[in-house]
């Protein structure tokens, strides 16, 4: 067998009659400078020609789908076997990628959060807690044993309105008192409260004791609390009836904070992630980062007068609509647009770059012989290059606002770029976005014995995800030492 390829004559595209020897069983670079022909020897001479031939191997009846390839121009290829090529590619850059989402160990730590991570309130720092029926049921045994309870459902939560097709609809249910913002009342014909005042209301669906002749009660009652108050369900001591700064203890299906009743959606791989609306930040759109008026490039020499150009946006001085508000609003509060910027008053560079409720101006526009007056409101200069940025189609408009800006850390998410539920979901005190910040080693590092940090439910639920994260990470650290060495 012949220990090279032989290639003789090659002409194809800008090759100049190139004769090669090529080993075989070894890595053979091709270089030189852009144009010089590599990728007319490798792909369109060699790579061509081996797949032609491995192409006329094929019956009559299979080349008939596959169609007929040219011979390269090229007097003579010896040697040469069946070929592959890997195709030339470049990744595009993408601002929603990482290593971790390129490499998949970012999806399996989204699952593992999903499933195992363990929820925190956000307005106390405690630990979230959700109970089953069956647990509701111990947890009322163990702390209201042989006490008089009321248990109640909530179905309206801090909301205006009159609300009375709502008491009708529990009067004809059969319900007899509510609980209205902590004052016990009987429901009865045509009752309503005041429309414009903010209420809590809550349906009293049982008062009984908890012992176990009413256990079986006490289980219907539970189930009907839940089911109208939509997995929630409220305990109070009947002894603090009349106390209206008596507290009531909350129990859910949900996670939920017993101090506060904050409650967070059942967890999903998408709350963690960034490129999913339901795990982005709203604000930053789960980049990380946002853009933010510069005032230096709005302003950027105060020694010039509006006129002239002093404020870039709106360019010199010019018969257009918003040069007209400018110079009405000069005439409003009093400053010249001839004269340098730093001299007009704190009040009026407020107003021109920011607008405000105040800053309505009268334009007067002439229709042929007549004239009309117009309020207009105006917006402020920093405003409308936010607006144009926001909502414009257009990539030069986006582009020509663009110079105005600068991009910032998000202040929703501290450069997280996820929701604030999402974050307060942990595993060993730890969330997916501090994890995500982590390098290769100190990550892998964090993952060593995580088995012994976290619970039995935590082990069971994270085995199989703990095992394709740990290989991902043993991966990347291999090869990453295998580059750098």
């Amino acid at each position: 067998m012949n220990p090279n390829i032989e290639v003789v004559g090659a002409r194809e595209h800008n090759l100049k009659n190139i004769s090669v020897s090529i080993p075989k069983n070894k890595l053979t670079v091709i270089t030189g400078i852009s144009g010089s022909g590599k990728s007319s020897l490798a792909f369109d001479t060699i790579h061509a020609e081996g797949q032609r031939r491995y192409m006329e191997s094929f019956s009559a009846y299979a080349r008939q789908f596959i169609g007929n390839l040219e011979r390269p121009d090229v007097d003579k290829v010896d040697g040469l076997s069946p070929v592959i090529a890997i195709e030339q590619k470049t990744t595009n850059k993408s601002p929603r990628s990482t290593v971790g989402t390129v490499t998949e160990i970012y999806d399996f730590l989204r699952l593992l959060f999903a499933r195992a991570g363990e929820a925190y309130s956000y307005n106390t720092g405690k630990k979230m807690i959700r109970f089953s029926e069956e647990e509701m049921i111990s947890h009322l045994y163990e702390h209201f044993n042989l006490e008089k309870i009321i248990i109640l459902a909530p179905i309206v939560k801090g909301r205006k309105g009159h609300y009375r097709e709502l008491f009708e609809q529990l009067r004809k249910q059969g319900y007899l008192r509510v609980r209205i913002d902590g004052e016990l009342k009987e429901l009865k014909e045509k009752m309503q409260v005041d429309r414009y005042k903010i209420h809590d209301i809550k349906i009293v669906i049982d008062r009984l004791k908890v012992d176990i002749q009413s256990k079986h009660r006490l289980i219907e009652s539970v189930q009907s609390a839940l089911k109208q108050g939509n997995d929630q369900m409220l305990i109070l001591k009947h002894d603090d009836l009349g106390n209206d700064h008596a507290k009531a203890i909350l129990l859910s299906k949900q996670l939920m904070c017993q101090d506060t009743g904050l409650s967070y959606d059942e967890p999903s791989p998408n709350a963690f992630s960034f490129n999913s609306p339901y795990g982005a930040c709203p604000q930053c759109k789960g980049l990380g980062t946002v853009f933010q008026i510069d005032l230096a490039s709005v302003m950027p020499d105060k020694n010039i007068s509006i006129a002239d150009g002093g404020i870039v946006p709106l360019g010199l001085a010019r018969d257009t609509f918003i040069f007209q508000q400018v110079k009405s609003l000069a005439s409003k509060y009093h400053f010249d647009v001839n004269k340098p910027i730093h001299t007009l008053s704190e009040k009026a560079m407020n107003v021109i770059l920011w607008g405000s409720e105040e800053a309505k101006v009268d334009m007067t526009i002439d229709f042929d012989e007549t004239s009309t007056v117009y309020e207009t409101q105006f917006e402020g200069i920093v405003n409308m290059v936010i607006r144009w940025f926001q909502d414009t189609g257009s990539d030069y408009v986006k582009q020509w606002a663009e110079k105005f800006m600068s991009i910032h850390t998000c202040p929703d998410c501290d450069g997280s770029r996820l929701r604030k539920e999402s974050l307060w979901f942990k595993i060993d005190e730890k969330n997916i976005a501090q994890l995500s910040e982590m390098n290769l080693n100190d990550l892998k590092q964090w993952f060593a014995g995580i088995e012994k940090r976290i619970n039995k439910k935590q082990n069971i639920i994270a085995l199989e995800i703990l095992k394709e994260i740990n290989e991902r990470l043993d991966f990347c650290c291999r090869w990453v030492s295998i580059i750098f060495l």
